[in-house]
């Protein structure tokens, strides 16, 4: 199954979240303010035209219509205002787009007369125009400077500052809010691999916080409790069931004086012996130690002891030699120990030896490993249900000695290891398909 390049965690999850409040909160308060301070401005920009409009007004009343074109030069000289007749076939544009424009005509229309237009181009002359009567004439002024220009915008800087602060304080905060998450998760993982001392803070000042950690602590002692009980009890039970075990075999080579009966019993108090082991290494895992060890060679290894029966078994090991995995030695030892067990076991025909193949190629960060032997296979119904401890997989084969753990351990060292397994009948032929992955190394 392919694994996701990016998993949404909840870091992400919350810092989306914030990165888009904080945006919006900026983008919002930009608009808010400059719509707060339009309308003051346009008010105030209108009562400037106004008083300017006013003064023209007055002076060119004040003159014979013969003397205004004068009165019209002094003004442009003295004011830097332009002021021309208006004609019957100007063109102008409107002045009103906005709400900040259509304020300041409504102001101005206001103070000067419903009559008052005001535009934004004249003739194709561009700049703010405002007409207004004097007299029977109608004159156009021109102001120096537009209003609606010093307007405050978003600068480019603007945008970057709100970018950076948004990236900034949404990354610092979900920081902060998924570091009591991210301990938790952390110690959680610890205590399902066998670390039970691990604590977390009890005296944070968040109090849901604390409480949830006193109860993971108390949850983290009572665990390492029962785990040292436990080990206690295992322990026991192993001195107890071996100590007859070798007591009895000592009688049967001592009382039995039939060989083939003498034989039979030590068989089957080796076979005692055996299910003890396994399930003390299914019950009491050791610590692990993850080391970058040769693939091949660590395969090879555990082979070697099925090399002096080949009457039972044969394996065959194609994997590269530059493979590497990171894997406890001992725990990968014990993977291929009870793989080539049950495959010795079940794998097999009749009358013939078990034949196994064991390959490996690399998968991105991981190595896929397949050992495939070429028995009769097993029911795909009950594929799943073979790493559950002491099942079998055929109720014909309970004639066969074990302790029905082999797999189980498998699949249980490999997730300590951080690898997976899946089982699987072979796609060609008859047989088992056992793929493994684990971490590159």
């Amino acid at each position: 199954m392919a694994r996701q390049i990016f998993q949404l965690t909840l870091f992400w999850r919350t810092f989306a979240w914030l990165a888009l409040l904080l945006g919006a909160t900026g983008l919002a308060w930009q608009v808010t303010f400059r719509a707060l301070e339009a309308e003051p401005r346009a008010v105030q920009a209108a009562q400037q035209l106004g008083d300017l409009v006013l003064l023209a007004r007055t002076s060119l009343q004040d003159v014979e219509p013969i003397q205004r074109l004068l009165v019209i030069k002094s003004i442009e000289r003295t004011a830097t205002l332009q002021v021309v007749l208006a004609e019957r076939n100007d063109q102008h544009t409107d002045y009103a787009q906005d709400k900040f424009t259509q304020t300041l005509v409504e102001a101005l229309q206001k103070r000067l007369g419903p009559d008052t237009v005001v535009a934004r181009s004249l003739n194709d002359n561009q700049g703010l125009w405002i007409r207004f009567m004097t007299g029977r004439d109608a004159y156009w002024l021109r102001a120096q400077s537009d209003p609606a220009d010093g307007l405050p915008t978003a600068r480019p800087w603007w945008w970057a500052i709100l970018l950076v602060g948004t990236v900034l304080g949404s990354a610092a905060i979900a920081g902060l809010i998924n570091r009591p998450l991210r301990e938790l998760s952390v110690a959680a993982q610890n205590i399902r691999d066998g670390e039970y001392d691990s604590r977390l803070d009890e005296h944070t000042l968040t109090s849901e916080i604390r409480e949830v950690n006193r109860g993971f602590n108390r949850m983290a002692r009572v665990l390492a409790k029962l785990e040292q009980d436990r080990s206690v009890m295992l322990a026991g039970i192993s001195h107890d069931l071996r100590t007859p075990l070798a007591r009895l075999r000592l009688e049967a080579e001592m009382s039995v004086h039939d060989e083939a009966a003498r034989a039979a019993m030590a068989d089957d108090i080796d076979q005692l012996d055996a299910i003890i082991s396994k399930f003390m290494d299914y019950a009491r895992p050791h610590d692990l130690v993850l080391q970058a060890m040769p693939l091949g060679e660590l395969v090879e290894r555990a082979a070697q002891a099925y090399r002096n029966v080949p009457d039972q078994i044969g394996i065959q090991v194609l994997i590269p030699e530059s493979l590497q995995v990171l894997v406890d030695p001992t725990e990968f030892s014990r993977v291929f120990a009870n793989l080539f067990e049950n495959a010795r076991r079940y794998g097999r025909k009749p009358g013939e030896p078990a034949r196994v193949i064991v390959k490996a190629r690399p998968r991105g960060p991981e190595v896929e490993i397949g050992v495939r032997d070429h028995g009769p296979g097993v029911p795909a119904a009950v594929l799943g249900e073979l790493t559950k401890p002491f099942f079998r997989g055929d109720a014909a084969r309970t004639a066969v000695t074990g302790s029905g753990l082999g797999l189980a351990i498998v699949d249980k060292a490999l997730q300590r290891m951080g690898g997976s397994l899946d089982i699987a009948n072979a796609p060609e032929g008859p047989g088992l398909l056992t793929k493994m992955r684990l971490r590159r190394a």
